[in-house]
């Protein structure tokens, strides 16, 4: 008999390496390489064709092929049609991630019965859950329709074969970690495993025009669990995130194919299941103190749609040697970096203060323009004055402390008009070339030392 042949591949990034190695060489991570049996391919291999007919395909020149526009399935979730680019596309696959019991099964449940209403056969594949659970959510969730089939699986064999003979027009599996080749030595979740599981299920997406949803668990980091190629292999990837304490989910796009990346989608999660928020703005909004130093309001794009949010700071001396910088929904970088901005070009003495920033709602922003409401809110904290609740500010704040322009600055002044804002402070440099609403005043900025003066009485 042949010696049996293994391998040690590393279950953050499928790095793959003939011996056992402490730290692995591709992305760091200590302990991660685990040994997996090579086993030979067999002859009896999971297989369909990539066409109709037994022709092969041969390259076409692009300027012969016919670009047929194919309508996208809507559902009744109209937040996430737009996450998605305006509906699902026929043969994608997409990836949905987020924290255990944050909503992704209810999410794609609610979704499963609403195509299947809309006379579409959907075929939901749980292989976490037996029937008789799947069953006990639908009927939380008042999940009905006749055409909605429900397969409890894991074998990927078995899958295949189950979509190739009921023929659904929409098919989610969940999850995908889950799922094994029976062909592969290991065990379910493993990279190998995942990969190869990802890879057939993208061919059978592609050549038979069926959607699927795959759900992956994530790490303790946030990020999708095994190899960093399954999110290159998808068509789209998003990300549901929140609070298990709080009520409302974000479903976020990191990569789409078919539209717009960082497009986000506001649910806000009932006994009944999850209700779309139209009008995001508001509800980070509600609960904003009047007269509170440290809390300022920025228009942010959030793919194509400009969300309004509180930004919050706290100010304090510290206690410590060194003094503590935290913040939630922002990155911690960038406010260590503006904190020495308002240092050096403002002369604000913050080297012995203690910094809390926090983003209300729970939303994490992450684009430039939000620099300006940082450096507001730092600064009214610490001098304990208050803005005006009425006042919005947007713009990016460069090392010189020069306030530089923002993209799409028109339609985050309309949110502001359309939410009842009565001033907006935006970068000089994005005053020309449009007109804005009369019932907002626009205050043109150079510098940070002018916004301060103008925001606060410096």
């Amino acid at each position: 008999m042949s010696k049996i042949k293994s391998k040690f591949i590393c279950q953050s990034c499928g790095y793959e390496s003939q011996k056992w190695m402490g730290k692995c060489p591709g992305c760091g991570e200590w302990n991660s390489m685990v040994e997996e049996v090579i086993k030979p391919k067999g002859k009896h291999r999971i297989a369909f064709s990539h066409s109709e007919s037994s022709t092969v395909s041969k390259p076409s020149p692009i300027h012969q092929i016919q670009a047929a526009q194919e309508p996208r399935m809507l559902t009744g979730l109209h937040e996430f049609n737009r996450v998605l680019g305006g509906g699902i596309v026929k043969g994608s696959l997409v990836l949905i991630g987020g924290d255990p019991g944050i909503g992704k099964s209810t999410l794609l449940l609610q979704v499963s019965s609403q195509l299947a209403e809309r006379g579409n056969d959907v075929l939901y594949i749980s292989g976490e859950e037996s029937l008789k659970q799947t069953k006990l959510r639908s009927d939380r969730l008042g999940v009905k329709g006749e055409r909605l089939f429900v397969l409890s699986e894991t074998d990927l064999e078995i899958i295949i074969q189950s979509i190739m003979e009921t023929e659904p027009a929409f098919v989610i599996i969940d999850s995908i970690q889950t799922i094994y080749n029976s062909e592969i030595a290991s065990a379910p979740g493993s990279v190998s495993q995942v990969r190869e599981c990802t890879a057939e299920l993208m061919r059978l997406a592609k050549t038979k025009g069926i959607p699927i949803f795959i759900v992956g668990h994530v790490t303790k980091d946030g990020t999708i669990a095994g190899p960093r190629i399954l999110e290159h292999m998808v068509d789209t990837v998003l990300y549901f995130e929140g609070d298990r304490h709080h009520t409302y989910r974000i479903l976020r796009a990191v990569k789409n194919r078919f539209g717009s990346t960082n497009e986000i989608g506001i649910f806000e999660m009932k006994e009944a299941g999850l209700k779309e928020v139209l009008n995001p703005s508001e509800v980070f909004l509600e609960e904003r103190a009047k007269g509170a130093s440290g809390s300022t309001v920025v228009a942010s794009m959030e793919g194509t749609r400009p969300v309004l949010v509180e930004i919050q700071a706290l100010i304090t001396p510290t206690s410590f040697g060194n003094p503590r910088r935290m913040a939630n929904g922002i990155d911690h970088n960038r406010v260590s970096l503006l904190m020495a901005v308002l240092e050096k070009r403002v002369g604000l003495l913050l080297q012995n203060q203690d910094a809390y920033l926090k983003v209300a709602g729970g939303v994490k922003l992450d684009e430039p323009s939000i620099d300006l409401a940082i450096c507001i809110s730092i600064a009214s904290s610490f001098k304990d004055v208050p803005t005006n609740i009425y006042d919005v500010f947007v713009g990016e704040v460069g090392l010189t402390g020069e306030i530089r322009r923002v993209s799409r600055i028109e339609q985050r002044v309309q949110e502001a008009a359309k939410l009842g804002f009565k001033r907006i402070f935006l970068p000089k440099a994005n005053l020309g070339g449009w007109k804005w609403p009369e019932d907002i005043e626009i205050v043109g900025v150079q510098n940070i030392s002018e916004a301060l003066e103008l925001a606060i009485g410096g």
